[in-house]
C-alpha cells in the first residue's frame, strides 16, 4: 500500500508531517511519500490545481493518485481545491454526482459521521441518498457498524417537516433499504440518536460548525469551573479521568480528518491546524479506508 501526504498543505507544514510520517512508517505496513512544492493557498483559485497550479504540493499528491502511484491520499490544504482535485482529476466512483466531504463526530456511544460537511452547498434529494448510501457504507466497513442508523436532518421528527428537499429526500430514504430512522432534530445527533446524519452542505456546515463551537465552550467553561479556587481544584484531581475522556472524545486530532466520500480512490481532509499528531491519525485513517475496500463497497450499493 502506498500513501501520498501533501507536505506543504495546512499550518503546521513540513515539520508536522515529517514527524508524524515518521510515526508512522514504524506502525504501519505501507509506503508513505510526501510531495514537496509550493502549498496551495486557500486564497487561490481551486480550478488552478489542474492548470497553473498542479505543481504543488497538493497538486503533486492528485497526480500521483490518478496515475496509481498512490492508494490514497491525505492534505491538509485548502479544501475548495481538494474538493475540485477529488472531482475532477482523481474522478468520482462511477454513479456519484457529487462527493461529499464526511467530517466524523463523536456522540455518546460512540461516532456519527455528516454529509455533506460544507462542499456541496445546494443538493436535490436524489444526492442526499448517494449521501445516505456512502456514509452507511463507511460506518460499516470503517466502524464496525453493521446496520448503521441513517437520519435526516430536519428542524422536527414528522414526515412532512421541512423544505421540498427534505420531503423528497424522506420519501428516497424510506425506500432505499438503508437503516433508516426518519428525521432527526440536531440536538438528538450528538445524543447517540444516529450514526449517518444527512443534510445538503450549506445546513451541514452550520451544524458542524455549532457543534464545534458548543464543544470548545464547554471545555472553556471546564476549565474555569476547576480553576476557580483551591477546592475546585482538588475536585478536577477526582474527576481528571473524566475530563480527560471528554477532551478526548472532542479533541478533532483523534480522529484525524474527513474523508472525501464519493472520490474514485480515498482521499482524506486534514484540519489545517493539524499537528503531528493529527496528521498522524490522518494517515491512519488513509489506511484503513483502503483496507476496508470501502470504494468497491460503495459502487456496488449504489448499483443497487
Amino acid at each position: 500500500m502506498k500513501i501520498v501526504i501533501d507536505g506543504f498543505g495546512g499550518d503546521n507544514a513540513p515539520s508536522a508531517v515529517a514527524e508524524a510520517v515518521e510515526i508512522c512508517r514504524r506502525e504501519y505496513d505501507a509506503e508513505i511519500i510526501v510531495t514537496d512544492g509550493e502549498p496551495m493557498r486557500v486564497e487561490d483559485d481551486p480550478l488552478t490545481i489542474r492548470t497553473t497550479k498542479s505543481n504543488t504540493s497538493m497538486g503533486k499528491a492528485f497526480a500521483m493518485l490518478k496515475n496509481g502511484e498512490a492508494d490514497a491520499m491525505v492534505s491538509a490544504g485548502s479544501t475548495a481545491a481538494l474538493m475540485v482535485g477529488g472531482s475532477m482529476i482523481v474522478g468520482r466512483i462511477k454513479g456519484v454526482k457529487r462527493p461529499a466531504l464526511s467530517p466524523i463526530m463523536p456522540h455518546i456511544n460512540g461516532n456519527y459521521i455528516i454529509l455533506d460537511g460544507g462542499s456541496n452547498l445546494e443538493c436535490r434529494p436524489e444526492m442526499l441518498l448517494q449521501f445516505a448510501i456512502m456514509g452507511s457504507v463507511y460506518m460499516n466497513k470503517i466502524a464496525g457498524i453493521k446496520t448503521p442508523r441513517v437520519g435526516l436532518l430536519n428542524i422536527g421528527t414528522e414526515e412532512e417537516k421541512g423544505r421540498q428537499l427534505e420531503i423528497e429526500t424522506f420519501e428516497l430514504l424510506k425506500s432505499s433499504g438503508l437503516n433508516f430512522v426518519g428525521n432527526v432534530e440536531a440536538r438528538e445527533v450528538p445524543l447517540g440518536a444516529v450514526d449517518v446524519i444527512v443534510t445538503d452542505g450549506f445546513t451541514g456546515n452550520i451544524f458542524l460548525k455549532a457543534v464545534e463551537g458548543m464543544g470548545a465552550f464547554m471545555k472553556h467553561s471546564l476549565n474555569s469551573i476547576f480553576k476557580k479556587n483551591g477546592a475546585t481544584k482538588m475536585g478536577y484531581l477526582f474527576a481528571k479521568s473524566g475530563v480527560m475522556d471528554v477532551r478526548r472524545k472532542t479533541d478533532y486530532r483523534e480522529v484525524g480528518g474527513a474523508p472525501l466520500l464519493g472520490t474514485a480512490k480515498p482521499v482524506i481532509k486534514a484540519h489545517g491546524s493539524s499537528d503531528a499528531k493529527a496528521f498522524k491519525n490522518a494517515i491512519r485513517q488513509a489506511y484503513e479506508f483502503v483496507q476496508s475496500n470501502a470504494i468497491n463497497e460503495i459502487e456496488m450499493a449504489l448499483k443497487k
